[in-house]
């Protein structure tokens, strides 16, 4: 019999809530978190109730404005930003440096609110606010150069993100932001990561840095966040249905932009032999259960290879861990080692559950589907958010699994027998963030790859998101506007020399940066 799990000793979620309430009283209270605005932190809003993924127990919600308050707090945001943006990069360097060091005295608190309100493993919650903290410190350090000649945007920027990476993408690009000498305004993210978000505003505001921290439906604040005139870029992360909204909006009024969105990242398989070093990396494409923008959802495998690709593929994923994040044997017992916990919610399980069970009935072969019983659960928890890795061969046309990105640990794979399919294959989606290709042979390789639409294309290796100097950006329909990543962070929200021509995918042109 299984041992009977427990939660670890003091990371409970009442634990991680008294722990906020004093470190930050200003922004938190016994039964919510405060919106930030106009410099001060305000009690208003409605406040929505929210479940935790990992065992659907109540945790803080979003205190959502409505659009009226929320043009005022842009309107707030912009005076902030005409004092900030004459501050001395001296002064602003410090303040930034102040804030890190805030966030990562408070470390362990920020990965455990991760935990609790979307679900992340401890290891990767932990990696979440490390990236953000060692991120920024790098751009501390070497800002000089990044923007000299150049100067701060006429208005604050407006960040709208999504859920899963509140840490290492939202506050990371916030705190890069103000250092280039904008005033930052975010919107939490619906889904979940409003206590994160609310301690790490806290610590930045108490150092001085211009930050409005704004809860609301997309569509209630969007005509505050996207279009008001006082805003000077609107940075976004999300889905494309969302995100091509916000791109109509910010065409039509000429307003720089960074937006990134979901691609169909794909790995293909031709001729190549390597198959340990695949089945080394199979567990790591899944963690945080695929729930990044980049994953790897989809294999295009050449029909050849397809039975060695199982034999190295099956065996691998049948080793992913999973469960309540935090439940461990006996109380001290340290955390345990997970490759990924709950989906961010019941509905999105749900969702995906019905989407594999539709491509089976519609002609999808199942090759693996994990078992929700060998997961590691409390006694008598609420399993809802919970779904274990699913393997599709061939999902139909017609099932949005074939062309869209599932954001779960849903793969599917799909079968060649040329060239020309396999890149058609790997372009299902029209551009995408990142991919792969695994093959012997580096001329084939060298060949093939420029023809892959993604930013990255890694060789027999995945591609990330990158750190420090490594930039960011997409092809087609999953990028928008402005790339990222490196000193193109810091040109995104600034302004150059007349007639600047920034590297990025716009209406007018598309501009590729050198590529590492």
């Amino acid at each position: 019999m299984p041992p009977t799990l427990t939660t670890k000793t003091g990371t409970s979620w009442a634990d991680a809530w008294r722990r906020c309430l004093a470190v930050a009283p200003e922004a938190f209270r016994d039964d919510r978190v405060l919106n930030l605005w106009n410099c001060s932190w305000q009690a208003d809003g409605q406040v929505l109730p929210a479940a935790s993924p990992v065992d659907g127990s109540p945790v803080a919600g979003p205190p959502r404005l409505d659009g009226a308050t929320a043009h005022q707090a842009v309107r707030a945001s912009l005076d902030q930003h005409r004092a900030w943006r004459h501050v001395p990069l001296d002064e602003r360097r410090a303040r930034v440096g102040a804030t890190l060091d805030a966030l990562a005295r408070h470390r362990e608190l920020l990965a455990l609110l991760l935990v609790w309100e979307i679900g992340k493993p401890w290891r990767l919650a932990q990696a979440d606010v490390d990236r953000a903290i060692d991120g920024v410190r790098r751009y501390v350090d070497g800002i000089d150069p990044m923007v000299e000649g150049r100067v701060p945007l006429d208005g604050p920027v407006s960040n709208i993100a999504s859920w899963n990476y509140p840490m290492s993408v939202l506050v990371h690009a916030m705190l890069v932001q103000a250092l280039a000498g904008n005033a930052v305004i975010a919107k939490t993210p619906t889904d979940g990561g409003v206590a994160c978000l609310t301690l790490a505003g806290a610590l930045a505001a108490r150092e001085g840095i211009p930050v409005t921290l704004v809860s609301g439906s997309g569509g209630e604040l969007s005509e505050a966040l996207v279009r008001a005139p006082e805003i000077g870029c609107v940075s976004f992360v999300g889905g494309r249905d969302t995100g091509a909204a916000v791109a109509a909006a910010v065409a039509d009024l000429g307003k720089r932009h960074v937006l990134e969105q979901e691609g169909l990242n794909t790995w293909g398989i031709w001729n190549h032999t390597d198959w340990d070093t695949l089945a080394a990396v199979i567990p790591r494409l899944f963690d945080y259960g695929k729930q990044r923008c980049t994953a790897y959802p989809r294999f295009v495998v050449q029909r050849e290879l397809f039975d060695e690709f199982l034999a190295a593929y099956l065996p691998a994923v049948r080793t992913l861990r999973v469960g309540h994040p935090l439940a461990v044997e006996h109380p001290d017992d340290p955390y345990p080692t997970l490759d990924f916990g709950p989906v961010i919610n019941a509905a999105k399980a749900k969702e995906l559950t019905d989407q594999v069970a539709e491509a089976v009935d519609r002609g999808a072969v199942p090759l693996h589907r994990g078992k929700l019983a060998d997961a590691r659960f409390l006694p008598g928890q609420d399993t809802g958010a919970y779904v274990q890795p699913v393997t599709l061969l061939n999902p139909p046309t017609s099932s949005p699994l074939h062309h869209a990105e599932p954001f779960g640990p849903v793969d599917t794979i799909v079968l060649v027998d040329t060239e020309a399919e396999l890149l058609a294959a790997m372009n299902a989606s029209n551009g995408a963030l990142v991919a792969t290709l695994s093959t012997d042979d580096r001329e084939t390789y060298e060949r093939l790859a420029p023809q892959i639409r993604a930013f990255k294309v890694g060789h027999g290796t995945p591609r990330s998101r990158g750190d420090r100097e490594e930039l960011f950006g997409g092809f087609g329909a999953s990028w928008r506007g402005a790339f990222v990543g490196g000193e193109l962070l810091v040109k995104a929200v600034t302004c150059g020399p007349a007639g600047e021509r920034l590297p990025g995918n716009f209406p007018e042109y598309h501009l590729m940066p050198s590529v590492s």
